[in-house]
Order: structure tokens, then C-alpha cells, then sequence
């Protein structure tokens, strides 16, 4: 039998992921029940004191056991935790050497969404890569340069490290996980229960895209400005090098420094984001929103787009486009 260890930090946590964590292995067992089969988790919530509050005091949840008294465990799993960085970790830290000395001891780690901060600030996702919340994507990056981050992805593995995107792909990522320890017939019976789309692996689609103005590199912030203001045009690195006397050179440096886009990715990313709107909300067909954007090339502009989002541009406008919907 595994034991899954769902952990209930201090603070402003998501009560989401942790009762639907529980929920969801524990109906493996149910299920496993009715099959004639023994239970395959013991499942704990496990804290560091006793009637922790959550959400401000909206909810309070009495863990099964406190950290000390666990001492071994197959599987950590950590919810979404709001908040500074500084408070969440002081407030969080007895989990610290505890999470660190039970990986080292065989145990896989699941972050959930934003619990990814936390989890990188232990150190276990140096080096390894990692997914969060699509919209947290810049500032992860700032504060944990040796994490390899890969803000489109639902789902990373890594050295028995998971991690998940966004909000409810937490789901997709339990699912992920019952696969392995309990296989793929009682995975896809736990997603059909559910509801939960199986084998979606990319946040793409649920990206906007507002650009990285987090930073204090004024040349950089005028040619993202400029960029976003005249995306129809085409538009070169020499020139926005030589309008805001900067260097090729330097400008390609410092571009991707700030913003962690090249100007050429920055530039597709914002004529990509019109395209979306336009797809979303207008009457026009792709080619219309195509040329309005600056493509001429449908092959690259379908490259590009699909890269981008995740769906071809015709499928990203039946998808969210509620006039081809209807």
C-alpha cells in the first residue's frame, strides 16, 4: 500500500486541492473495492499544527497527523499556497527538512499550481523543470533562475518531481499519477467519474498573453510598447535597436533578459494575442485576421499560431468564438 501525504500548510491555501486530492485516491480504493481488490493508498492530510485555518479563517482543517509522525511516506503532495513568498515559506519552514529528508528517502513530490514556490524554495526543482499557474510564469522565473520552467505544460516529471499548471490541471496531474501506481484501466475510470479530460497536456490555449513589463530596462519597455502599438507592421530588431540607440547586439541581450522572449518570439507572441481576440469575439475568417495582424503566409502564420495556443487557428475559433459555437 502507498501512503499519500497530503500536506496542509499554514496560511492562504487552496482547501481545492486538498479535498479533491483526498476525493480522487480515495475513490482509486473505492474502485479497486468493488473489483475485489485491496486498497492501494493510505491517505493523510498531514500538517505542522493542529485546526489549521484556511482562506482567511473560512475554513479550518484538523490534519490526521502532524509531520513528526510520519516517517516514511511514498508520495507528498502539495496544494497551492497564496501569499507572499517570504510569509508562505516562514510560515511553512518545519515542512522544509521534513519534504527534503522524505524525497531522499524514496518519496515522489507533487506541487499543485503556485505550490511550485514553494517547492522550489526547499531546492528539490534546481535544475529540474518544473510547471505553475500560466499567469505566475514571469515572476517564477525572476525568483528561480536554475528552475527550468515550462509555462505551457500542465504536467512535468522529473526525478520523481511532478508538477502541474494552472488552477484545476491539479486534476490532470492526479490522474497522471493514479496511471502509474494504479494503471491505465483505473485512471480512465477516475476521469470519466470526474469529468476530467485525460491526457491534456498543454496550458496553451488558456494563455493571454500581456507581455513582461516587470522590469526596470527602460530602451526594453519602449520597444515592447512599440511593438504592441504597431504589431500589424513588420517590424526588425535593427530597427528597434536603432530607434532607441541601443546596439543589435545588446538589445537581443537585454530583450531576453526582461522580458524571457527573444524580440522575435516577443513580437510573434503579440500579433498572436490580436489574433486570439479577433478569433474570439469577430466575424472574420482566418485569413482576414491573419493579414490584419501582419501575416501574409498562411503556412507560417498556422505554424506559429499553433505553436503558440496550442490549436490551429480555425480550432481556437469553434472553440471559443460563441457566434461558431452557437
Amino acid at each position: 500500500m502507498k501512503h499519500i501525504s497530503i500536506l496542509i500548510p499554514r496560511g492562504h491555501t487552496s482547501v481545492v486541492n486538498i479535498e479533491g486530492s483526498h476525493q480522487i485516491f480515495n475513490e482509486v480504493n473505492s474502485i479497486r473495492k468493488n473489483q475485489g481488490l485491496s486498497p492501494l493508498f493510505k491517505v493523510q492530510l498531514v500538517g505542522i499544527c493542529k485546526d489549521t485555518s484556511q482562506r482567511n479563517g473560512l475554513f479550518t482543517i484538523d490534519p490526521d497527523v502532524m509531520i513528526d509522525d510520519v516517517k516514511k511516506t511514498d508520495l507528498i503532495i502539495i496544494p497551492a499556497i497564496h501569499g507572499a513568498g517570504n510569509t508562505m515559506m516562514e510560515q511553512n519552514q518545519k515542512f522544509v527538512p521534513w519534504i527534503i529528508n522524505q524525497y531522499k528517502g524514496g518519496a515522489e513530490v507533487a506541487s499543485l499550481c503556485i505550490a511550485s514556490f514553494f517547492l522550489a524554495g526547499t531546492g528539490l526543482l534546481n535544475g529540474k523543470q518544473c510547471a505553475t499557474h500560466w499567469t505566475a510564469a514571469n515572476d517564477f522565473r525572476a525568483i528561480f533562475p536554475e528552475v527550468n520552467l515550462v509555462d505551457d505544460r500542465i504536467i512535468t516529471e522529473d526525478d520523481g518531481i511532478y508538477t502541474s499548471g494552472g488552477a484545476y490541471s491539479f486534476l490532470n496531474l492526479l490522474v497522471y499519477i493514479i496511471e502509474k501506481y494504479a494503471g491505465r484501466d483505473i485512471a480512465v475510470m477516475i476521469s470519466k467519474l470526474f469529468m476530467i479530460d485525460i491526457d491534456r497536456v498543454s496550458q496553451s490555449p488558456f494563455i493571454i498573453f500581456k507581455g513582461q513589463k516587470t522590469h526596470d530596462d527602460e530602451p526594453v519597455k519602449k520597444a515592447q510598447e512599440y511593438i504592441e502599438n504597431n504589431y500589424e507592421e513588420k517590424i526588425t530588431i535593427d530597427q528597434l535597436a536603432s530607434m532607441f540607440a541601443v546596439g543589435r547586439r545588446n538589445m537581443e541581450r537585454r530583450f531576453k533578459k526582461a522580458t524571457a522572449n527573444t524580440v522575435t518570439e516577443y513580437i510573434q507572441r503579440v500579433k498572436i494575442e490580436a489574433a486570439k481576440k479577433n478569433l474570439e469575439s469577430g466575424r472574420k475568417n482566418v485569413n482576414e485576421v491573419m493579414y490584419e495582424v501582419g501575416y501574409s503566409d498562411t503556412k507560417a502564420f498556422r505554424t506559429i499560431f499553433k505553436r503558440i495556443t496550442g490549436l490551429s487557428p480555425v480550432n481556437y475559433r469553434n472553440k471559443y468564438n460563441r457566434e461558431v459555437a452557437v
